[in-house]
């Protein structure tokens, strides 16, 4: 039951942020900034938690759940840092993914040998 919740929320997710897509003059990027900071204000409220409870994956792996990675650093290191880490949670939080993405983006590269658009 875990990956069907996982399955149909995350699929939930994405179906709606494609309607979003097509039926408003956004473009991606702002779009990916809504989910970013949709993501975080759930987190700071305390409501994504039971979301990311119910979906698994669903709910941790599109952009919403990154926005909540970030509150979630947000509030730790606040919490042990005081107002510093307003500063430094974020990125302290946020590095491994963003590391690992710039890494397995690099070596898709190597293996795919991407050429530049005309």
């Amino acid at each position: 039951m875990d990956y069907f919740n996982a399955f149909w929320t995350g699929g939930l997710i994405c179906a709606l942020v494609q309607i979003l897509m097509e039926k408003t003059k956004l473009m991606p990027g702002r779009i990916m900034v809504l989910l970013v900071c949709t993501g975080a204000v759930l987190g700071a409220l305390g409501l994504y938690g039971p979301f990311l409870e119910f979906a698994g994956a669903g709910a941790s792996v599109p952009l919403l759940g990154f926005g909540n990675v970030l509150m979630e650093g947000v509030k730790e290191a606040v919490d042990e840092q005081g107002f510093l880490g307003l500063f430094s949670g974020g990125l302290k939080a946020g590095a491994v993914g963003t590391s690992a993405a710039l890494v397995f983006g690099y070596l898709a590269s190597l293996v795919f040998n991407p050429k530049m658009k005309n």
